[in-house]
């Protein structure tokens, strides 16, 4: 793993661990432990533990007993729960979001567009890095706009951030355009304040994910 120069020591660690999962780099099911990830870093162990506390909250990493930690497997199955599952709350948060979204939050939707189009067609780690977090904000925007904090709550439950950016490292060039097109869609049905508009593209954008992830195995 490559060290990221000129941040804070937790976050350069964060973002060469997370990347490194990303790549495949650390696989599925793979013991990460403090003092090797440190060294093989060149940082001291501290940065890197909080590291990996960062990425077990957003499910890149599972804790086992003990102090044992691994690299996040995801079943099949699971993975089919969970897409089934965000398209029912991603579906009904695009359609609220079509009513309550504000100029500025239809605006960062557009920014968001704007980010992942330049990233594409991704070109190295960093270009699926940059889409992936792109993807994050656009949805986690949505849901905001939505302005249903139960909903929220429940989302931030069923959207595993982990399976989400990980799925992008399966995605065709063809795979990233046409979800590029839904985000765009998407945001435009929301400006629009059609609220039927926006819950179909948003429960095309989820199964047509759900589609790309099965690649992964």
């Amino acid at each position: 793993m490559t060290e990221t120069p000129k941040l804070p020591a937790a976050e350069q660690a964060y973002l060469s661990i997370r990347r490194a999962i990303l790549t495949g780099e650390l696989e599925e099911g793979e013991r990460l432990t403090e003092q090797r990830l440190a060294a093989d870093l060149g940082l001291s162990r501290t940065p890197v533990r909080e590291a990996i506390s960062r990425l077990i909250l957003e499910g890149f990493v599972e804790k086992q007993q003990g102090y044992t930690t691994r690299v996040a497997q995801f079943p099949q199955d699971e993975i089919e729960q969970v897409f089934d599952i965000r398209c029912r709350l991603e579906g009904y948060a695009a359609r609220r979001a079509a009513t309550f979204a504000t100029i500025d939050q239809i605006s960062a939707l557009r920014d968001t567009c704007t980010e992942m189009a330049a990233a594409l067609p991704p070109k190295s780690p960093m270009d699926y890095e940059i889409i992936a977090r792109a993807n994050e904000r656009f949805h986690r925007t949505v849901a905001e706009a939505a302005r249903a904090p139960r909903l929220q709550a429940l989302l931030s439950l069923a959207v595993d951030v982990g399976l989400v950016a990980r799925t992008y490292e399966v995605y065709s060039a063809d795979d990233l355009k046409r979800s590029l097109r839904h985000h765009i869609e998407l945001t435009d049905a929301i400006a629009a304040r059609s609220e039927t508009w926006a819950e179909h593209v948003m429960s095309a954008h989820i199964m047509s994910a759900k589609t790309a992830a099965r690649g992964r195995g």
